[in-house]
């Protein structure tokens, strides 16, 4: 009868540490799935993206646009070669031609090729400018009454 007490309560404690350990393991699961998660979308993500913005960058330059590689060297693109991935770059007062890979661009220098943050920014300034101006001459039409 003991032997049989004792199985039942063996039996009834070692169920319930096997509930806990499937809790334990689920919320180990979970919190792994989240860490996961969370550096996709603080690293991996917009790494991909700066890294489209690029290549979109580099595949839509045009003959005319001021151009910096990623050697530094500055200058206008007077071809562009679809076959073969090349650009021809015309640098310096002497004319300098210069072929390279469209990998080697660091950036496009072209005030109509920015970014668009940066218009937005541009745009925000002028607006700012008006209401300066205007704000100004309220205060000149003010100081004139007077």
């Amino acid at each position: 009868m003991f032997f049989e007490l004792l199985d039942k309560t063996t039996s009834t404690a070692s169920s319930a540490s096997a509930e806990g350990d499937v809790w334990q393991m689920v919320i180990t699961i979970g919190i792994w799935v989240l860490v996961i998660g969370a550096a996709y979308f603080l690293f991996i993500r917009p790494q991909k993206k700066k890294q489209q913005q690029e290549e979109e960058l580099r595949n839509n330059i045009e003959i005319g646009d001021d151009i910096t590689t990623i050697g530094g060297i500055v200058g206008r693109v007077i071809a562009v070669r679809d076959d073969d991935d090349t650009f021809i770059l015309e640098t310096g007062s002497d004319k300098t031609r210069m072929r390279f890979k469209k990998w080697a661009i660091s950036s496009v220098d072209t005030a109509d090729k920015q970014p668009k943050d940066n218009k937005k920014s541009d745009d925000a300034d002028k607006k700012s400018k008006k209401k300066d101006k205007k704000s100004e001459q309220t205060s000149e039409g003010e100081s004139l009454e007077k």
